[in-house]
């Protein structure tokens, strides 16, 4: 299809194949397992089945932040779920979220365990649960909670929008692409407005609102997501890089943006994590490759 054909749609949509694409073979219009697979379990409290997307990167720095805090049952396995493989529709993973979508958490420190999925239920769930990250106070709660809420909201338009149409559809269109654009850059703007004046999202102090949104928004500020810094100007944005630079220095956001990477460079991976000395044994590794 070029870009002057006009899409007349059907009456009734049929499925008729791969819709092409760089998802094109994960992609279909029906829920469900595709192979039967049970999920790896391992020694801790808490299992993590998931990859370093934005969405996987959430959850990966609440534990590494919980951890940092001395939260010793904040402790977890995480396994690696291809999604570009298909991993996220094995009976297993379907089981713990019939949503096929990562990350998905299954805590045992409950009878039975608990499933928790959709990132945004999984950072309330875990802050929650340790007493961190979420204030207390009220009306910094109610903050927190509306830039968290904001942020499942909005990031879809980031990623299934702009990043969908700008990096991987399979062929360029001017209207979506404007259309995505504008809508991530008025995100921005509304992040930079309120940054201005604030800290962290919700006032003075860093929380799951901040992780969320740093996965997406702060990653998209440092040049990290769809190669397409200079396409939306975000050094423009000075307050949001203030910010998405701070969060970026913590160790234990460094920390989660290693756990389940497959991408990058090789000493910035770690395809699976078990203990946290993993992350040490990583960097003998490193030494040790003379990298």
């Amino acid at each position: 299809m070029s870009n002057d054909a006009e899409y007349q749609p059907p009456k009734v949509w049929k499925w008729e194949g791969e819709s092409g694409g760089h998802f094109a073979s994960i992609n279909r219009p029906i829920a469900g397992a595709t192979h039967d697979k049970a999920l790896p379990v391992g020694k801790h409290p808490l299992q993590l089945y998931s990859l370093a997307t934005p969405n996987g990167v959430k959850v990966n720095i609440l534990l590494e932040e919980l951890l940092a805090q001395g939260h010793d049952q904040a402790e977890y396995d995480a396994w690696l779920i291809r999604i570009g493989e298909g991993d996220q529709f094995s009976s297993g993973f379907v089981e713990i979220n019939p949503n096929s979508k990562i990350p998905a958490l299954v805590d045992h420190t409950t009878t039975p365990p608990t499933r928790v999925f959709e990132s945004g239920s999984i950072l309330l769930y875990l802050a929650e649960k340790f007493g961190a990250f979420l204030p207390t106070e009220h009306k910094a709660r109610t903050e927190a909670m509306s830039w968290l809420f904001w942020q499942m909201g909005s990031a879809p338009y980031l990623g299934g929008g702009f990043g969908h149409f700008y990096a991987y559809a399979p062929e360029k269109y001017e209207y979506p692409i404007n259309r995505f654009t504008m809508e991530t850059k008025r995100q921005l703007d509304v992040l930079d407005r309120h940054l201005a004046e604030h800290e962290y999202l919700a006032g003075d102090e860093y929380s799951i609102a901040d992780m969320a949104t740093f996965a997406w928004y702060g990653q998209l500020a440092l040049g990290r997501l769809y190669d397409a810094a200079e396409f939306l100007s975000v050094h423009e944005y000075e307050h949001v890089q203030r910010w998405a630079k701070a969060i970026d220095a913590r160790p234990a956001v460094q920390r989660g943006r290693m756990v389940n990477r497959t991408f990058g460079e090789p000493e910035e991976q770690l395809h699976e994590r078990h203990d946290a000395s993993d992350f040490e044994l990583r960097t003998q590794d490193k030494i040790g490759d003379g990298a």
